[in-house]
């Protein structure tokens, strides 16, 4: 009797090994088969993207009406960041629907990154929005703080109107982009006395 145990057990304990063998060896064919990207085991866990997708496309809306849609080639998220972000590191593009689901507005970025915690969006390079009343706004570097509903930026900025252009350092508005202020403006000005 005691040999038939010795022997049941040493059949699981063989089993489980070669059971254990057989997924591991699985796992790295699977691991090794058709990536092209290289996996880093090196680092940080909050250094490494828990999440990484491609090709995104998604649509916000607001009591079941479609507001936005944002496109983005690629977006990373770090969520175990001490401040958790994501990042749009091939940029991203923002458009706003009205009624009738005609674009009135939009926003591209070459680079965005969106702080969770902060609900804050840092956009750079290239930063270029329409708002609502076609009016153009560029700049290299630029904040969207959803909680205060502000947008601002140090950096220069240069607006296109219908009819002048308004250039100038530091710029600060709400967040539709039509109550705005340049800190310091540069150009010809005309002054009537």
């Amino acid at each position: 009797m005691k040999n038939n145990k010795k022997k049941i057990t040493l059949n699981i304990f063989t089993c489980l090994t070669i059971a254990f063998f057989t997924i591991v060896v699985s796992f790295s064919f699977i691991a090794c088969s058709d990536g092209n990207e290289s996996v880093r085991l090196d680092g940080e866990r909050h250094e490494l993207p828990s999440l990484k997708e491609y090709d995104i496309s998604t649509v916000v809306s607001d009591s079941g009406i479609t507001r936005y849609r944002l496109v983005s080639p690629e977006l990373l998220v770090y969520d175990k960041a001490p401040e958790p972000y994501s990042l749009f590191p091939q940029g991203v593009y923002i458009e706003r629907f009205d009624q009738n689901y005609n674009v009135d507005a939009d926003l591209t970025a070459d680079h965005a990154k969106y702080f969770e915690q902060k609900a804050l969006w840092q956009l750079n390079g290239n930063v270029k929005i329409k708002n609502l009343q076609g009016e153009i706004f560029e700049t290299e570097e630029l904040f969207w703080d959803q909680r205060s509903e502000r947008i601002y930026t140090n950096k220069f900025m240069k607006i296109i109107q219908k009819d002048k252009t308004i250039k100038g350092t530091g710029f600060e508005s709400n967040q539709t982009m039509t109550q705005y202020t340049i800190k310091r403006p540069v150009g010809e000005f005309l002054i009537g006395f």
